[in-house]
């Protein structure tokens, strides 16, 4: 089915795939998040994309707001991405030794990143996260990081967790917050050293760090809220973490996996005009291909030096995702980073314009927007501003309703609530006014 065709809407061969995967895949795939508890009753197969779009298995096409995570700051398939990886691919996949394009993307990150005096890659955002953590711990001598409720720092054990929405009852109270793991199976000391704060608190910061002096080795933040829909930090916040981390010697780790590349050519370091000690990547640094880095002061990332905090990986700067890495670093910075704001532009249209559908279908619903990254919330509050608010007045079972309803209408994102969906640069105004006139067509019959 196209965009504009009038078939009936069917997803029988992903049903099918989704049925013959059970004898060999969980959940239908790679990741519990691509399966059914988010789809429904299956999740849909995808076989093929081009800039903006995306085709299932049964020949249905849609606009794509999800774009991998958020991994694709081109969309599908950009040309000059793909010969990037073909040029790559052509001269060996990888060495596993030192490479000079490798060399090549350090020096584009130390450009583009204000606090990157020395890089190192990694494969994920996870691996990136695990290696800050122990460089902070070792640098510092000190064992204790402390995350925020709602964050999503990967699925290492010491951050695996308050990732996950759950009834506010579960949590505890602000001042004394409730560290509640995300999966089974962690080691059972694995928390013991990790602090829960809440976000956009400041006085909760406070009294945490008051109450372990001198045994916190690192801080670590999203710049945005990017695991709660889109959930922006508030005026001054992020100074105010910084500041105290310096104030007391902690290492402030800011973890751009999801907002790198996307808000700003420098993150949100550039865009909130931050100065954090460690940064890390990953997602869309690599446009799909499985590229993480972190990066910082000079000083504190010397401790990798030798092996003395150890951080390996045969996998590190591999050469086809370094080819990819170039180009699009190159091409972010093209024209002064034209296309950060054609993307600031775009969203904001779609921004607008949703929020106008919601108030004129009288729906209790509002969208929330940092740069390209965007969630529509079902609620009846103006603005969610913490994990707790989330899980208290985010009806999540409202916004999946909506979005396997928009699926019939040509328009993909993500089912969960808990994600977000990104603007890129592959898309137009007309996928804008495609999708607002998709959002109305699917307000108009739900109320019928």
């Amino acid at each position: 089915m196209g965009i504009t065709s009038t078939v009936a809407f069917s997803t029988e061969h992903s049903k099918q795939l989704y049925q013959r995967s059970q004898h060999v895949l969980v959940d239908g795939g790679s990741s519990s998040s691509r399966g059914p508890a988010n789809y429904g009753e299956y999740p849909i197969f995808m076989k093929s994309s081009k800039g903006s779009r995306i085709y299932d298995v049964d020949n249905n096409e849609y606009i794509d707001w999800m774009m991998a995570f958020g991994a694709l700051p081109w969309g599908h398939a950009d040309a000059e991405i793909t010969q990037a990886i073909v040029d790559g691919a052509s001269s060996g996949a990888h060495f596993a030794t030192a490479t000079e394009i490798e060399l090549e993307v350090a020096e584009l990150l130390q450009q583009m990143i204000p606090n990157a005096e020395i890089v190192r890659f990694a494969n994920t955002g996870t691996e990136a996260v695990m290696a800050a953590i122990r460089l902070a711990r070792g640098y510092t001598g000190r064992p204790k990081i402390l995350k925020f409720e709602g964050h999503y720092h990967g699925w290492y054990d010491d951050v695996l967790v308050s990732s996950n929405p759950l009834p506010t009852s579960a949590l505890g109270i602000t001042r004394d917050p409730v560290k509640i793991p995300d999966s089974s199976g962690l080691n059972r000391h694995a928390l013991d050293d990790t602090i829960v704060v809440p976000w956009n608190d400041v006085e909760a910061l406070e009294r945490a760090i008051a109450n372990h002096p001198g045994e916190i080795a690192a801080i670590i933040t999203e710049g945005v809220m990017a695991n709660m829909g889109v959930i922006a930090p508030e005026e001054g916040y992020l100074q105010s973490v910084q500041r105290l981390a310096r104030q007391h010697g902690i290492v402030f780790i800011l973890d751009e996996t999801v907002t790198g590349f996307r808000i700003a050519p420098g993150g949100c370091q550039q865009h909130y005009q931050l100065d954090p000690d460690l940064v890390t990547f990953g997602k869309a640094l690599g446009c799909g291909l499985p590229v993480a880095a972190f990066a910082g002061r000079a000083e504190l990332m010397g401790a990798l030096k030798a092996g003395a905090v150890l951080h390996y990986g045969t996998h590190n700067a591999s050469r086809i995702g370094m080819h990819a890495a170039r180009a699009n670093l190159r091409k972010l910075t093209r024209n002064n980073g034209e296309a950060f704001s054609y993307i600031w532009r775009l969203a904001a249209r779609l921004h607008e314009g949703l929020n106008e559908i919601f108030r004129k279908a009288g729906i209790p619903a509002i969208v929330q927007r940092v740069g390209p990254m965007f969630q529509i919330m079902f609620t009846e509050r103006p603005s969610i501003r913490n994990y707790r608010d989330f899980c208290q007045f985010v009806d999540r079972k409202a916004y999946q309703q909506f979005v396997l309803r928009l699926f019939e209408q040509g328009v993909y994102t993500t089912p969960a609530a808990t994600l977000h969906s990104i603007v890129t640069a592959a898309h137009t105004e007309a996928d804008v006014e495609m999708t607002l006139a998709a959002a109305s067509r699917v307000l108009s019959s739900s109320k019928t």
